[in-house]
Parts: structure tokens; sequence; C-alpha cells
């Protein structure tokens, strides 16, 4: 395996208060650096701004949610990013931010121009690390989540495995709370259809659930690219995903 996208939920990132949480940033960054220093491209499509940016301060007055949204985002993507840079350069290792709108992507010289940069930083080792410009995007211009650009980046990059991390293992058979629920194992995606066994329900720091990101796994795996949803909270579990995903707890897409 040479290339992955790697898509980092907010309540991964986050503690229930809306804080970063950095041990669990470090553990990130620590697994994705084992696999940079493998020979394995990573590119890692990273929420978290918003949530970061909500936790560092109070508004003066009442904001509607756009205005709220480009403001938190814009100060916790400088927060996110920094403490990403001090984390990978402990590891010797160099990360870029790349930011983008749904409406750029739309167009085709944008699409290449970021597809390019992206080549670029890759083949200089560097980590692109990728979130929507929510400073730019108003609501009816925004990716569904960042699981629909983890999407759109796994096929524009041409990667051998998105990797989803969550805040649970899978996709259950049930809601994940409740006794007897299990994770399925394996989806084929030409076969099945699971939409029935998921509630459409939201994350707390996040916008998507897990009716979004089985939808847009279902899409990555039928354009040939094999998709894993797993928590993103489990020890080691991005190097076990790659090193032995038939024995980790997770969700396959088959492609």
């Amino acid at each position: 395996m040479k290339r992955i996208a790697v898509k980092i939920g907010s309540n991964v990132l986050t503690r229930p208060d809306g804080t970063l949480d950095v041990t669990r940033m470090s553990a990130i960054t620590d697994q994705v650096a084992e696999l940079h220093k493998r020979g394995i491209q990573v590119i890692m499509v990273s929420s978290g701004a918003v949530a970061s940016g909500r936790s560092e301060m109070q508004p003066s007055h009442l904001l509607d949610e756009v205005s709220s949204r480009q403001l938190y985002s814009a100060i916790g993507q400088a927060k996110l990013m920094g403490k990403y840079y001090t984390l990978f350069r402990e590891h010797g290792i160099v990360c870029g931010q790349v930011l983008t709108t749904k409406e750029g992507l739309d167009k085709e010289d944008h699409y290449l121009n970021q597809q390019h940069c992206m080549e670029v930083m890759l083949d200089e080792g560097v980590i692109p690390i990728v979130n929507e410009n929510d400073t730019l995007s108003i609501t009816e211009l925004m990716f569904t989540d960042n699981d629909e650009l983890s999407g759109i980046m796994a096929e524009m990059m041409h990667v051998e495995l998105l990797v989803v991390l969550s805040n649970v293992d899978g996709v259950y058979d049930g809601a994940p709370s409740e006794p007897g629920s299990k994770v399925i194992r394996r989806v084929s995606t030409a076969t099945e259809d699971l939409t029935g066994y998921i509630k459409a329900e939201k994350s707390s720091h996040g916008r998507g659930g897990m009716l979004t990101k089985y939808r847009i796994a279902c899409n990555v795996a039928a354009k040939g690219i094999p998709v894993v949803i797993a928590n993103g909270r489990r020890e080691d579990i991005l190097l076990r995903v790659v090193d032995d995903p038939e024995g980790t707890a997770c969700t396959q897409f088959v492609p």
C-alpha cells in the first residue's frame, strides 16, 4: 500500500466540552508518522476547527449560524494546525494546510490546481491536512460534512484506502448504545443496503452522522476504493486497520 486518506471526525478530536483532545491528536499523529516512515503517503482530512475555536472565546453578542461558524473556524483552524505542526515536527515530518470549498472543487481549474498542489506536497514528503474553508462557505454551498470531502479527496488523489475515524467501531446492526447491537464487519455495496439499520443522528460536535458516513463509504467503494469506518479513540486503530483489518473491530466496505 502506497497511499491512503484518513478522515478524522470532530468527536475524535474534541472532548465533550468542545476543547481539543491533545492526547488523542498526539496518538493519531504518532500513527500517521509511523505509516509515513514506512513509505506510505497519508492524506489527512481533519475536522475540529469550529469545535476548537468555539472553546476559545464567547462572542460579545448573539451571532447567527453562519457568522459564528466563520468566527470559530477562523480561530480554530489556526489553533488546530498549530498543534498538528508541533506534533509532526517532533517526528521530523512537515505537514501543510489545504483549505477548500465545494464551490471551488466544482470548477475544473480549481480541482486540478488542488490536485497538483497535493501531489507536490506528497512527492516532497509533506503530509497534507485538508479541511473545508468554513470562513468562505455558507450553508447552501457547504459540503455535507468532512465525510463527503474525504470521499472527494480519496477519488481525486487515487488512494488505495480511505479510513474514516469516528467515535464508534463502525456500522452497527442497531443503535450502538443498545445491548446486543453488533458491528457489521463487511459491506458489499453491490448487493446490500443497510440504511434501515442506521439511525439518522448527527454527532455532537460535527455536522454528519453514521448514515452520511455509510452513504459516502458506499459511493467511494463503488468507484473501486476500499473504505473502513473505525473508532478513532481506540489504541493504534489506524495501524491496526492498515495491518490487520480482518482482526480489528471496524466496518469494511468492499470495492
